[in-house]
Order: C-alpha cells, then structure tokens, then sequence
C-alpha cells in the first residue's frame, strides 16, 4: 500500500515551551516512570466516528518507555488523555529507542515507543512474541522530522546536499569552509571553523533513521548499515537528543541530527536539504512516498529517503507504538486500546503540529486505527 496523501501543516505552530524529555521503554506490566508533567495542556475533546473507543476512559496505569522523538507528542496526549481521563494514569520515560524495545520484552512495561519497527535481522519480533505470547504489533503514530542542526558563528543560512551530509558525518569534510560545502552555499561567508559531530551516545530509533538515510542516499560515503548504535568513525556521543542538542548549542562548528521539535526549543539553527527547509509540510510530502510493508495488523513502513517529489523534506522517521496483539490481562488491552485510540485520533493527530510533529497521512490513519481495535 502507497500512502498517498498527508493532512497539511500551515506553517510552523511548534510550542518551543514544552517541557522535552528522552523517550523510554513501554512495558507488559505496571512498572513506571513519571511523564507528562510539564506538558501544555491540549484538547480534551474525545475522538468520533471510528475512533470512538478513545472515549472510553479506563481507571487504572499504563507504563510505556522509548523513543525521544515523540516525547512531546505522548506528552501532549498524556496530558490531554488524563484531562478527559481523571482515573487514568498513564507514563512514559525517555530513555531512547532500544530502551524501550529492552523493557517491553523484558516484560516491564506495557508498550514501547520505538523510531524503527521491530527488526527481524536482531530477532527482536521472534523475543517480543515470546514476551507477549502472542506476534507483536508496530503501529505507527506519530511523524518526526529530524533536523540536521548546526552552530556556526556568524551563519544562520546553511544548505546541504545528501552527499555533503554523509561526508560532514563520516568525517570526510573537516572545515566549515571546504570547497564543497561552499558550493553549496553561494554568497555565505563560512569561517575555516573545525566541524564538530555530535551523536547519539545511547541506542536510538533516530540513530537508525538518520544512519540508513545517509547509507540509502551515498552508501559511498557512509558505508555502514543503518543500526540504532552510532558506528561512524568521528565526532562526540551525547546522552539522548537533549544531550546532542544541548552540545550543538555550546560549541562553535558544532553539528548533529536532532528531533525538530527539540531543535526548534533549543534555538539551533537547522540546515535545508537541497534547498528545501524543514516544516511539518514538507516532512509530510517525504511521507507520501512511504508504504506498509508489514504484514497482517503489523503496519511497519518502509520510507523512501531519495524521493524526488517537490518541497520534500527526505529527513523524517516515524514511531511507531509497540504492542502485544493479544495480552495476557485482558483489562491491560483494553487500557492499551484506550490510550492508543485516543492518540490516533483526529482530535489528538491535529495537535501534532503544534509540538514540532506532523500527523499521519489519512490512509495509514485508518489501518492505524483497525491495528489497535485488534488487539486483545
């Protein structure tokens, strides 16, 4: 299935005041970790028509850990959820991606929010089944943009190419004044500042996102197979993305790959590809070109980082909720079924925009929202 149409962002409605945290493991049991406290509240509407089990509260906890690139869209929606919900508790630690993979199959939390599907090459869907005792499920939720964000003095105008990118990454390029890159920037006074890289030092969704675009686009340059553990040869490893935010932010030359919507807190500023700056518009056209290639009511996608369709922005990922198809507790499921609902609602989807995401495209929307009313 090709996804063929993304609801449109009109421009850039992200709250930079919300409180950003590292996203963490979900569990198959009730261990937690505090979320959502410091999040702006959003709307405490209940979602219609095919999403009506949204409105149905449960009173109860739900614990989930992982991905950092949703962090402010699972606190949004916790925050909203709990407003409409007041006997629910629901939370969500950021510790990254693989985390969260860890603790959901470990059986400590009760999903996991995850920037890549599970991967078959790591055994991981085989060890989520035996965890679950049923097959796992990838639902996708939430777009994240990733931005290529960078520190130089005096320059607040950068393009890239693709292949500029895998060589600054790869540490092929060492000099903000290198030819090639001013080239790429014609009539920008680049300083011969030493390029400082900056990476995810834990394992991370975003990682593997960002790794398998350079590796799709110039494998030449980035050779390495996509992997949630960073496996380039130069640069600094940073704590989750408010670590390599936080680096970025401090150091002259400084670059890095940063969830937008902590770019935009941060203040960095962030680098168009190709000429084409990141919005939740142009995010969403790359996501266009996406198509499922998961099996059953597993929705796993497939992106396509050299699309070519006009004002794209190639540089996304999406997270995806990791479930159980069939738990254990059956109140759990549908607790799990509650909160996941209320998340893939058009009610909640709409807010996305306003916390440096963007929502689903309307067709894997609605597969998103048959894969959660089949869990059990």
């Amino acid at each position: 299935m090709k996804i063929t149409r993304i609801g449109r962002a009109s421009g850039l409605a992200v709250a930079a005041a919300l409180a950003l945290t590292a996203c963490g493991s979900a569990s198959n049991s009730d261990s937690s970790s505090s979320a959502g406290g410091n999040a702006a509240a959003g709307s405490s509407a209940g979602a219609t028509g095919s999403n009506a089990a949204a409105s149905d509260c449960f009173s109860g906890s739900l614990s989930a850990e992982g991905s950092t690139a949703q962090q402010n869209a699972i606190t949004q929606a916790i925050s909203s959820y709990q407003t409409k919900c007041n006997g629910a508790k629901v939370t969500y630690n950021g510790t990254g991606s693989g985390a969260g993979i860890t603790k959901f199959i470990a059986k400590q939390t009760d999903f996991a929010g995850s920037d890549s599907a599970l991967n078959p090459d790591k055994g991981e869907p085989a060890k989520a089944k035996a965890a679950c005792k049923s097959d796992a499920l990838d639902i996708p939720m939430v777009t994240g943009p990733i931005a290529v964000s960078y520190n130089i003095k005096g320059v607040g105008k950068l393009n890239l190419t693709p292949q500029l990118i895998a060589q600054i990454f790869s540490g092929k390029i060492k000099t903000w004044n290198d030819p090639a890159i001013k080239a790429a920037n014609k009539g920008v006074n680049l300083p011969g500042t030493k390029i400082s890289v900056f990476f995810r030092s834990d394992s991370s969704g975003t990682t593997d996102n960002f790794t398998n675009y350079m590796n799709t686009v110039d494998p030449k340059d980035w050779p390495h197979k996509h992997d949630k553990t960073w496996k380039g040869s130069v640069g600094q490893g940073k704590a989750k993305t408010a670590g390599v935010a936080s680096a970025i932010k401090a150091t002259d030359g400084g670059i890095g790959y940063v969830e937008w919507g902590y770019s935009i807190q941060n203040k960095l500023n962030m680098a168009t590809v190709d000429g084409v700056p990141l919005t939740a518009d142009s995010a969403g056209k790359a996501v266009e070109a996406a198509k499922v290639i998961g099996k059953g009511k597993d929705l796993s996608l497939k992106l396509d980082y050299k699309t070519k369709a006009k004002g794209a922005y190639p540089i996304v990922l999406v997270t995806y909720e990791v479930v159980c198809s069939k738990y254990a507790d059956a109140t759990k499921a549908k607790n799990v079924k509650s909160f996941l609902s209320y998340m893939a609602s058009p009610d909640f989807q709409k807010q996305l925009t306003g916390v440096g995401a963007a929502p689903l495209p309307a067709p894997i929307q609605t597969k998103v929202v048959e894969s959660i009313n089949s869990i059990s």
